[in-house]
């Protein structure tokens, strides 16, 4: 994460921290909260702002946090130093965005694949999915919608896309303890990808998500509904003519299923009058990590 030099290996790391090097290990590879250096003999090498930044993750888990919980802290810029490589990352993430979008619109599969690669490689698996591929996911819709790509190149960008987040999908332990939750596509809507990316971030919070993706018919939604028994149903819907039937559904459903709640997100729901917002409020999920967090937050 830090562009300064490395000078701590790893050994002096652990024990400057109080961390075994094998856990710090594990943290890198599944958070990739820090970007160490390697010097001639293939050694970690970690700077200075390395060092704040894990003990301030050590800090929050002596204090009861989990390690993700404590990641999640830092990506939300609670550890109050250097705001300055902050928002050089913010940059350079903007960047790397703005490089991945264009050589999806070059239907460059190369360059597409090794710049996700540079994406987990420099952050979080939550940042890369919610933040950069799920902002392209965004763009790329608002294009085509102004018929300034064809369907081809949203088709393209899509597959691509579902493809590095479906590699990853079942990689999360579920959470016993946590309620069942159903994710679907609303009536009509055929674009799984938003619905993909809300899927993992619940995935890497361990809730138990039964994903049934586009095409599925009413009658059927209610058999499932019925047989797992879920407390979350979560509708995506990415156009704008879908809106309505979604959010019928959805009314219709809580009537029948008083214990269920649901939560409707995508694209399309960000276009809603402020009328429209305000009547189906207690449905809609928000599009950040942020507003995800503070509906489940309510209703758990």
């Amino acid at each position: 994460m830090s562009n300064g030099e490395g000078k701590y290996n790893i050994k002096a790391v652990s024990k400057m921290l109080g961390i075994q090097a094998g856990t710090l290990r594990a943290w890198e590879r599944r958070y990739q909260m820090v970007a160490p250096t390697r010097n001639e003999s293939g050694h970690r090498l970690y700077t200075e702002e390395h060092v704040k930044i894990l003990r301030f993750l050590i800090s929050k888990v002596n204090e009861g946090f989990t390690i993700s919980q404590a990641v999640s802290l830092l990506e939300n810029n609670e550890l109050g130093i250097a705001p300055r490589q902050y928002a050089l990352e913010s940059n350079q993430a903007s960047e790397l965005s703005d490089k991945l979008l264009q050589a999806l619109l070059n239907f460059d599969e190369t360059k597409s694949h090794d710049l996700i690669s540079e994406a987990f490689s420099l952050y979080t698996i939550d940042k890369v999915v919610v933040e950069i591929l799920g902002d392209i996911l965004i763009r790329i819709g608002e294009l085509w919608e102004k018929g300034k790509i064809t369907t081809a190149h949203e088709h393209y960008a899509t597959a691509i896309l579902r493809s590095r987040i479906g590699s990853i999908f079942h990689s999360f332990p579920n959470n016993s303890f946590l309620p069942k939750v159903i994710a679907v596509c609303g009536p009509g809507e055929r674009h799984e990808l938003g619905l993909l990316i809300f899927t993992l971030f619940l995935r890497r919070k361990g809730f138990d998500v039964i994903y049934l993706g586009a095409s599925i018919e009413e009658n059927d939604l209610y058999e499932v509904i019925k047989i797992v028994k879920p407390k979350f149903l979560f509708f995506s819907v990415t156009m704008k003519e879908h809106v309505g039937d979604t959010l019928d559904i959805s009314h219709k459903l809580l009537e029948v299923f008083n214990e269920l709640k649901i939560g409707v997100g995508g694209h399309a729901m960000d276009k809603l009058t402020e009328r429209e917002k305000e009547e189906h409020s207690s449905l809609l999920l928000g599009s950040t990590k942020l507003e995800w967090e503070q509906w489940l937050k309510v209703r758990l």
